[in-house]
């Protein structure tokens, strides 16, 4: 895993990791699926963990369904 580091006057940044197979569980049973990681690093002082958590949340949604 990596840490994207903030540069001033940066508030976020999003990291994005290559796409890897890795076994996953799909309907009870272990599967190989690509996966790729991403990493959102944020500056606590301007951006709410709340906030953080949305953003990722509505992120995942939409690389899993990008015909929203």
């Amino acid at each position: 895993f990596e840490t994207p580091i903030i540069n001033q006057p940066e508030s976020a940044i999003l990291g994005i990791g290559g796409i890897t197979d890795r076994p996953v569980v799909r309907d009870g049973q272990i599967v190989i699926r690509p996966v790729m990681t991403y990493y959102l690093t944020y500056d606590h002082r301007v951006i709410d963990g709340a906030v953080a958590a949305r953003f990722t949340a509505s992120l995942v949604r939409l690389l899993e369904n990008p015909a929203l």
